[in-house]
């Protein structure tokens, strides 16, 4: 059966519970960021768990994006790689996948259990505080097995969660390979501040192969630390990861800049012209009083433009699906959507 989007990531269930920001100073986390966790954090999970507020959510940042792709694409249309355990978590995660319409096509381990995720609640933001567990032992040879690779050369879109830099780089390579040289569509999310900060060299030979990145505005000033770039300019930053060297001369790089509620920012390069074209476009309002939790809510963006990619949409109604399913997203617990289905309509 051909996919046309396939997504690589680190599975992981979410611990989601309400803390106040003492919680967060308790163990030096800061609201909005995501971590991964070292010994220090790990009484957390134990916390999570026992505290009256706490909601098992199915999460991983690609993982939540394929389900939001396959909300608005139609059925068999997203596969998802990643490494679990063999235990009670990932029976939760292909549940929850299996409801949204997403194939798994996970590489199980058994020695080690499914990766967890703290997401603590602070208002309307968010801290995630996250073990990868059986998520870090995600192998290149499980793509390449002929059923899983058969899936790969069926797809014409592919994106990798940023968190999966810190995993698995030959896998990341080895699809971005075959996009570029099959003309195929790749995109990428920086996904935290500390991918760019820690990971540069991996990120930076990812994005030689993307047709599209994604990051929100702490993300875009995390890379240009670390790239010396010395501006806070979100546009001037899009401008300097769009011009970045490129496997495949045949399209155009475009980055894809999310800040809240500010504008969404999109910088295309055209390398035959040696220029950039610069969007904004205003997020779709909502009332405060309507939102549930932020959790999630850059996954679900990404879910619906991925999901404009794979419909062959221009940039425009692919940033609205992003918007929009962001906003139903962001009105949910957790990275989720509302059942039954609500279908898309522009500039809603």
């Amino acid at each position: 059966m051909s996919f046309p989007l396939v997504a690589l990531g680190n599975p992981l269930l979410d611990f989601q519970v309400n803390v106040e920001p003492s919680y967060l100073e308790k163990y030096e986390l800061k609201a909005n960021d995501a971590i991964l966790v070292d010994e220090k954090h790990l009484p957390i999970f134990g916390e999570c768990i026992k505290d009256p507020s706490v909601q098992f959510v199915a999460g991983g940042a690609a993982q939540n994006a394929a389900r939001g792709a396959a909300y608005i694409l139609p059925e068999n249309s997203v596969a998802y790689f990643g490494s679990v355990g063999k235990d009670k978590y990932s029976d939760l995660l292909l549940e929850a996948n299996a409801k949204a319409g997403v194939k798994s096509l996970y590489q199980f381990q058994t020695e080690h259990e499914t990766g967890k995720c703290a997401a603590l609640i602070t208002g309307h933001n968010r801290s995630l505080a996250t073990d990868l567990a059986a998520a870090n032992h995600f192998t290149p040879d499980h793509l390449t097995k002929p059923e899983n690779w058969a899936v790969v050369e069926g797809a014409k879109v592919f994106y990798i969660g940023g968190f999966h830099l810190t995993v698995s780089p030959e896998a990341i390579y080895t699809l971005g390979k075959h996009a570029s040289e099959n003309n195929k569509t790749f995109s990428l999310n920086l996904s935290a501040p500390f991918i760019p900060e820690f990971f540069k060299d991996v990120l930076d030979k990812s994005i030689t192969f993307a047709d599209y990145v994604i990051g929100n505005e702490s993300e875009a000033e995390a890379y240009a630390r670390s790239h010396d770039l010395k501006t806070t300019d979100l546009s001037e930053i899009a401008k300097y990861i769009a011009k970045e060297p490129k496997t495949n001369a045949n399209k155009n790089r475009t980055v894809v800049i999310t800040h809240g509620l500010e504008p969404t920012i999109t910088v295309t390069y055209n390398k035959a012209t040696d220029s950039f074209d610069v969007q904004e476009f205003p997020v779709h309002p909502l009332d405060s009083a309507r939102i549930e939790d932020t959790n999630g809510a850059g996954d679900a963006f990404a879910g619906g433009f991925l999901a404009g990619l794979v419909n062959n949409d221009d940039l425009k109604t692919s940033i609205d699906k992003g918007q929009w399913l962001a906003k139903l997203s962001i009105q949910e617990v957790g990275p989720s959507f509302p059942y039954p289905k609500t279908s898309y309509t522009s500039g809603n």
